[in-house]
């Protein structure tokens, strides 16, 4: 009786021992099935379509000139609020300042007179020539963008915010953000975005081009050429 019930209880023991190994299986290929957890959490990053490679073309979409422009690298905005000239650097307070491409692009902001539009100096291969209207020594190189607007070309009787001098360079790859704008710096040249407006512009001494909204209209007086939403 005594060796039956040994033999008994062994066959038991070998029976649990064959069904925890079943569940342990189980366990294993529902973790690596499809739909699990780790699958699911991929699905969104795997839904966002990929940014543009390549800086956005003249006549692009705004919206591949936008995911462009957002796929650069953040930079410090706090090494973009004074401007330098000669050795001597002036804090800008909100305003923002920045050069681009060795010198070839140099922007700045005016909050006291216009608010939070940029003003670029543009090294151009071929500026528009100075119109009749003009008065006032000819910057063919200088641009206006508020979002709405931008103007090529413009008669000043001053160097207006560019008094200070030139802002911190802008690496290529980096961007900057302030209120509804964000620049990227490239080889190929500065390009910003207005998000309230969805208008964007490259910056470039190969030329300046407009994204979004922005249509060519009939400059204002002193002013080279025009675009506007």
């Amino acid at each position: 009786m005594r060796i039956a019930a040994l033999v008994a209880l062994s066959l038991l023991v070998a029976g649990c021992s064959h069904a925890g190994t079943g569940h342990s299986g189980q366990t294993q290929t529902t973790g690596s099935s499809p739909g699990s957890s780790s699958t699911t959490a991929a699905t969104p990053s795997a839904s966002k379509p990929p940014a543009p490679s390549t800086a956005p073309a003249a006549g692009a979409a705004i919206s591949d000139a936008i995911a462009w422009i957002e796929a650069g690298h953040p930079a410090d905005p706090g090494r973009y609020h004074a401007a330098t000239r000669d050795g001597v650097t002036t804090p800008l307070g909100n305003d923002v300042a920045f050069t681009v491409a060795a010198g070839k692009v140099v922007c700045m902001t005016d909050s006291k007179h216009t608010g939070s539009a940029l003003a670029c100096l543009v090294d151009l291969a071929n500026p528009p020539p100075r119109p009749e209207t003009a008065y006032g020594e000819w910057k063919g190189g200088w641009v206006d963008f508020d979002g709405t607007n931008l103007q090529i070309g413009s008669a000043r009787g001053d160097p207006g915010p560019f008094v200070n001098g030139n802002g911190a360079e802008l690496a290529n790859g980096d961007t900057l953000s302030y209120d509804d704008y964000r620049c990227r710096a490239d080889q190929t040249g500065l390009f910003c975005v207005n998000y309230a407006h969805q208008s964007a512009v490259r910056f470039a001494a190969a030329g300046v081009a407009p994204f979004g909204c922005l249509r060519a209209v009939p400059p204002p007086d002193g002013v080279g050429i025009a675009f506007s939403c």
